[in-house]
């Protein structure tokens, strides 16, 4: 039974290591004022909210490794610049923030996403494969994504 719950539990703990340290990073964002200093600065340079939704997400994506860490604190970035914004010409309609954020969030996956770890136990392949398929793959589809949402942008 130790054996068995053993070779179940190891790989589950170590994502969930992984998430929490996400989670932790996120906090201290929220709790150094960072977040605020990237919205001041945004605000002060007039960067276009779409852009700015997908850079955030994508910065914090990369150094925390979690795109759920990545979606949550880039939104609580962007909303209330958003909201400033509302009725003005800058105004982006909400779902193509969400939108943007989401390609954002999924931009790149390496080592410190538990996701990436996740992949690789599960089709067991090795670390070099990984990078030269999923994570490819997710830039791709941050990449088109995103363009897709500033296609949308110029239509809605």
């Amino acid at each position: 039974m130790l054996k068995f719950t053993s070779d179940c539990l190891a790989p589950t703990a170590t994502i969930l290591l992984i998430i929490g340290a996400g989670g932790g990073f996120n906090q201290v964002l929220k709790d150094s004022g960072v977040g605020k200093a990237i919205a001041d600065m945004a605000l002060n340079m007039n960067v276009p909210l779409l852009v700015l939704a997908f850079t955030v997400a994508a910065l914090i994506r990369v150094a925390t490794g979690s795109a759920t860490v990545a979606l949550t604190t880039a939104a609580g970035i962007v909303a209330p610049i958003a909201e400033q914004t509302m009725g003005t010409s800058a105004a982006v309609r909400p779902e193509l923030l969400v939108l943007a954020t989401g390609a954002g969030s999924i931009i790149l996956s390496h080592m410190n996403d538990s996701g990436f770890w996740l992949i690789k136990e599960y089709f067991n392949m090795t670390v070099a494969q990984i990078l030269k398929t999923w994570t490819a793959l997710e830039k791709i589809l941050a990449v088109a994504a995103f363009a897709f949402t500033l296609l949308l942008h110029l239509f809605v």
